[in-house]
């Protein structure tokens, strides 16, 4: 059946300036339960007063196809989306909701591992605007064209708006008062990770702790991936080379540092291991159409794979949590949970597959409808089983897939990225990207995760990764050692000047994570916040905001942030740093009227007392004004919500050449601490004025005459100029001088040409071809598959491009043993009884070409079953 568009039906939900619309009063009645709300029936129950919605959308059915479309003024620019790759700003881009397990994505990927069918408008003037399809399925967003937003699945789905409001940060805000704040993380986990795949034994994790210590670069976790396992069996350790796990645990403990154990949904499906045999007698199992369980295979081989949809589930998943954290686990990581499913052409399980779902969630549905929350409940159901383990501390859960609302339980991760200086840079927005959906708690694996990064690379990320709001850094199996110190004494000592930095941040982060939880504010945004109206700074993506705080970073490996030209909002901005100034690492700016809360330069988050020294730094406005925040509590637990904390608001003025800095107001049943006060008030170019104070107790400082100012900001810059002139940058080179650890061999992406077309190369580890494009009908995407140590790759497929998708089965692949020729030969079925042949070689005698050698056979190809979209 096909509608006529026409405006949809309306109610007033939630708060003021929210709405709710639906195709029509029967589209309401069919539409699902909301699982991004934090409480449903908040969606459901209209509200009376307040104005009508200033946007309409429109509505077109197509069969089982809801439609909608939002006309907005000329000159939108769109964001959000969620995990998204490619730039900041959405506009003319399209995106796909369906959690993908996505190895080696790449800017123009339309489905990752976490669905965020949300878009951010902001408008011309500067207001904005927020929409929501509130539904599970898969969900296409099309943002093509001009300054409109189409959204298009095959249910019925309620679509919500938020505002038009003042500024973008008030849409954030109301989205999160709807799908919930991020929950409060301990304090600890906004401190440094170091992750590998896989620190093998209790002896190696001991090792790189220990050498963190040694080398006074600031690190608070440790992680244990799937390697931990006894033959990749979930709540097991492997006999051998984790024997004692709590009393490892107990020695990382004593030198504060905490531990995550990665935990993945696929159980495996063998007789007489406890977590299967249990989840049998429950029946908690996904089923197949005939009622059996399913079965597919992942690391362990063939596994089954609980329904998180069903409370009966998360109940057993949780008490498997509850007694695993009796062993010293401080957080977990959940892994694979799109789900991931090996040997299969789309990567999951199949859609014919049935969920027994609660009935306040959906019921019982085929896989589809709950794909893209199999992940987010997954999370819920870890967070609620460490909750059980110990309900006053707060559970540290970082979840790879997910949905809009997961901030709930978990943090997340950018997954599955590539060692090179593409994706340093997309990781800069897809950071931002969460942020504006509602999940603040993100971070890329620093340094890339597939591939061998560079000392110049690594460093140049870890300088901007570690003032992201999650900074972990984590490498796969067979590449180069990624440690700060795997790269030379140049890249070292940039690493442990970046951290050292993000720990003297901690205090204004972790106020801003208050203020997210507390509030729905963001933690890092992009520029354009601090001035909507600018349209030039819509589209910056090496900057963000950490609230008055501007980090400025560079991503091209030719030129370091100082050398950038940077735009800056409208206002007083003034650059300062901590005395670590440094050629590869990012210029920070504050904003003027802003206080700045710094604390010490620790080297974990546990060595840092109420007691200890604070100083504000301090930038004052054109009024001579300026004020701060700091929020100060446990750092764990919840007894900050009974008023067991500190929460202090500081001012500055200045008045007749002296500045006097006080305290104005504070909230929290705890007394102020006796601790000094160093107050550093920036004058420019770098230059500050001091002075010394107790907390608590107002401090006078006198500014010196303009001329004493402008000489002290001269001599400021002089210095720095003279600094870098002498500090060594990290150097030029191609690779580390660390040892592999059994790659087959290993080279950065390459993107290779030979005439109309060019393939983007991946050659570690055997050998990947990602993307094939063909000018004359831009993008073809290779749908082949390569298996990889028992994993089957594919790669990802661009919809909706001009050009056409192609599926092949792989026949065969080369690779001689230099690593410096290789070829793949792919059928596909092209139909009429037709294959067409694919062989594709690099040479080895002519590197920069590739050769493309295609034929049709006249014969029946059984090609591999195709993807669904």
């Amino acid at each position: 059946m096909t509608a006529t568009p026409g405006d949809m039906v309306w109610l007033r939900v939630v708060e003021e300036g929210v709405f709710r619309f639906d195709a029509s009063e029967a589209g309401r009645a069919a539409a699902g339960p909301s699982l991004s709300f934090a409480d449903p029936r908040r969606r459901e129950v209209p509200r009376e007063g307040g104005d009508a919605p200033a946007i309409h959308p429109t509505c077109q059915a197509e069969g089982p196809v809801q439609k909608v479309v939002v006309k907005l003024p000329s000159g939108t620019s769109f964001y959000g989306t969620g995990e998204a790759s490619g730039p900041l700003e959405r506009t003319g881009k399209q995106v796909f909701t369906w959690n993908t397990d996505a190895w080696g994505y790449g800017p123009g990927t339309p489905s990752l591992y976490q669905s965020h069918p949300w878009v951010l408008a902001v408008l011309p003037d500067g207001k904005a605007l927020g929409v929501l399809a509130d539904t599970t399925e898969r969900c296409e967003i099309d943002l093509r064209q001009e300054s409109t937003i189409k959204l298009s699945a095959s249910s019925a789905y309620p679509v919500i708006t938020f505002g038009p409001f003042n500024t973008p940060s008030e849409v954030i805000s109301s989205l999160s008062h709807a799908i919930g704040t991020v929950y409060m993380p301990p304090k600890w986990s906004l401190g440094y990770h170091q992750c590998r795949w896989s620190y093998d034994s209790s002896e190696k994790v001991l090792k790189v702790v220990k050498t963190f210590r040694e080398k006074g670069i600031p690190c608070d976790v440790i992680w244990m991936d799937i390697d931990y396992m006894e033959g990749f069996r979930c709540f097991t350790f492997d006999r051998n080379r984790f024997p004692h796990p709590k009393s490892m645990t107990d020695d990382l403990h004593s030198v504060g540092c905490k531990a995550v154990w990665m935990l993945d949904p696929g159980i495996k499906n063998e007789e007489g291991y406890f977590v299967y045999e249990s989840g049998s007698e429950k029946n908690v199992w996904v089923q197949k159409a005939d009622g059996s369980p399913f079965i597919g295979e992942v690391w362990p081989s063939d596994c089954a794979f609980p329904d998180f949809t069903s409370k009966r589930a998360r109940g057993w998943w949780a008490s498997l949590v509850k007694d695993f954290i009796s062993n010293g686990v401080d957080g977990i990581w959940n892994d694979m949970n799109e789900p991931a499913v090996f040997n299969t052409t789309t990567k999951t399980m199949p859609e014919s597959n049935i969920h027994r779902g609660d009935g306040d969630i959906g019921g019982v549905q085929n896989h589809p409808y709950y794909h893209n929350v199999y992940g987010m409940l997954m999370a819920r159901s870890t967070y609620e089983g460490m909750t059980m383990a110990n309900a006053s501390k707060r559970p540290f859960v970082l979840t790879r897939a997910g949905f809009i609302g997961s901030q709930r339980y978990a943090a997340t991760w950018t997954g599955d990225n590539l060692s090179n200086w593409e994706h340093l840079h997309m990781s800069i927005p897809m950071m931002l990207q969460l942020g504006l959906s509602g999940q603040p708690l993100s971070g890329p694996d620093i340094g890339g995760f597939a591939g061998n990064a560079t000392p110049k690379l690594f460093g140049r990320w870890m300088g901007v990764g570690a003032l992201f709001p999650f900074a972990r850094g984590h490498s796969e199996t067979g590449s180069f050692n990624h440690e700060p110190w795997s790269f030379g004494e140049e890249c070292e000592e940039v690493c442990r000047l970046a951290l050292l930095r993000r720990y003297r941040l901690l205090p204004h982060m972790y106020t801003l994570f208050y203020h997210s939880h507390t509030k729905g504010t963001p933690v890092a945004a992009p520029v354009f916040f601090a001035d909507p109206q600018d349209q030039e700074l819509r589209k910056i993506e090496t900057s963000f905001l950490l609230g008055p705080l501007l980090v400025c970073a560079s991503t091209s490996p030719n030129k370091r942030a100082h050398q950038c030209s940077h735009k800056f909002p409208k206002g007083i901005w003034l650059p300062f740093d901590f005395g670590d100034s440094h050629p590869d690492l990012p210029v920070l700016y504050l904003q003027g009227g802003a206080i700045l809360p710094v604390g010490l330069p620790v080297k974990h988050v546990g060595e840092a007392t109420l007691e200890d020294d604070l100083s504000l730094t301090i930038a004052l406005d054109e009024n001579g004004k300026a004020e701060g925040v700091l929020f100060e509590d446990a750092g764990d637990g919840y007894e900050f919500t009974h008023g067991d904390y500190l929460l202090t608001y500081y001012s500055a003025k200045l008045e007749s050449m002296e500045v006097t800095i006080k305290v104005f107001k504070s909230e929290g049943s705890w007394k102020r601490p006796k601790r000094n006060l160093k107050i550093n008030v920036l004058l420019g170019g770098g230059a500050m004025i001091s002075a010394l104070g107790v907390d608590g107790e107002d401090v006078h400082l006198a500014m010196p005459p303009e001329s004493e100012v402008c000489n002290l900001v001269a001599s400021s810059e002089l210095a720095r100029k003279k600094l870098f002139e002498i500090i060594r940058p990290i150097p030029d080179i191609d690779e580390p001088e660390s040892q592999q650890e059994g790659a087959e061999f290993s080279k950065t992406l390459v993107n290779l040409k030979s005439g109309d077309w060019l393939l983007k190369v991946v050659p570690w580890i055997g050998g990947r071809i990602i993307s094939m494009k063909h000018h004359p009908t831009d993008s073809q995407w290779l749908q082949s598959s390569i298996e990889i140590n028992g994993y089957e790759e594919f790669s990802g497929t661009e919809y909706g491009s001009a050009g056409c998708t192609e599926e092949y089965n792989v026949l065969r692949r080369y690779l001689d043993q230099s690593g410096e020729e290789e070829s793949i030969c792919m059928e596909g079925d092209i139909g009429s009884d037709l294959i067409l042949q694919r062989q594709i070689s690099i040479l080895k005698d002519k590197p920069n070409i590739v050769q493309i050698d295609s034929s049709i056979k006249a014969s029946v190809a059984a090609g591999p079953e195709r993807l669904s979209r």
